[in-house]
């Protein structure tokens, strides 16, 4: 039989000093998800829609996130429950084509994604003061202790793009872009009277999250003082050059039987 190995039995008080109350933001409730944006609209700015509509193709290049409006709402009746509506703006890079031995023309736009979810924030009925506040600029609104949302956006996933032949484009609603990402681009963006329309296709990950402040009790083990001397940056080029290591992979690249699979990619 083998032997039965015992576990040594610690003292907690041997590795913690104290226990301490610290103000924190605790995750209440959260989700993740996955979504592909299929054929959502690609807005240009006045100057840029000529070229848009003087293309016969277009190729997207890359998605980022420029923004995301938050709105965090109670739904009535169901004590706890907020409804969490999301704004994602997104900087489009594409490349119009105007015939078949045409350099290609890059392009911005910006394409808008609306999202609402559901998730539990608990209830708190009490106002928070704190003494970094103007007396000037305390809005009653403010000091009610409401949960907050917060969204985690990883990078999009730029799949596809396609150009449609739109002789008469109505004003839609969600095409009213803030004066603030129209300035990013330094034009206000053409939503009407447009030949050309684009049309992005987007992989997008997010994870959604409700957090309140709560002062929660735990254990301490020390200060965290630094244990690393700060090494200051010298100003000579070269002798950041010597610090690097010499890129002996680049040279040499590993053969199938170095991988870890053993270059066996299928099974």
């Amino acid at each position: 039989m083998a032997e039965n190995e015992s576990t040594p039995e610690y003292d907690c008080r041997d590795y913690f000093k104290e226990a301490v109350c610290i103000d924190a933001m605790r995750i209440y409730d959260s989700c993740s998800d996955k979504d592909c944006l299929e054929d959502i609209r690609v807005l240009f700015p006045a100057a840029r829609q000529p070229l848009v509509d003087s293309a016969t193709n277009v190729r997207i290049r890359d998605v980022s996130v420029i923004t995301v409006y938050i709105d965090l709402q109670p739904i009535p009746f169901n004590k706890g429950f907020y409804s969490v509506d999301m704004t994602f703006f997104f900087d489009v890079s594409l490349d119009l084509f105007g015939g078949p031995t045409s350099c290609p023309v890059p392009v911005n736009g910006v394409s808008i994604f609306n999202k609402k979810v559901i998730l539990y924030g608990s209830e708190g009925n009490v106002k928070m003061y704190s003494s970094d506040r103007c007396i000037d600029d305390v809005d009653p609104q403010d000091c009610k202790v409401l949960p907050k949302a917060t969204v985690q956006v990883a990078e999009p996933v730029a799949l596809s793009a396609k150009l449609c032949d739109h002789p008469v484009c109505g004003c839609e609603p969600y095409c009213r872009i803030p004066e603030c990402i129209c300035q990013r681009y330094g034009d206000n963006f053409e939503c009407c009277q447009c030949k050309n329309t684009v049309y992005a296709t987007i992989g997008l990950f997010i994870i959604v999250q409700i957090v309140r402040n709560v002062q929660m009790l735990i254990p301490a083990y020390d200060f965290c003082i630094p244990e690393k001397e700060c090494v200051t940056s010298s100003d000579n080029p070269c002798e950041l050059f010597r610090r690097i290591e010499f890129p002996t992979n680049e040279f040499f690249p590993p053969r199938a039987t170095d991988l870890g699979d053993g270059g066996r990619c299928c099974k």
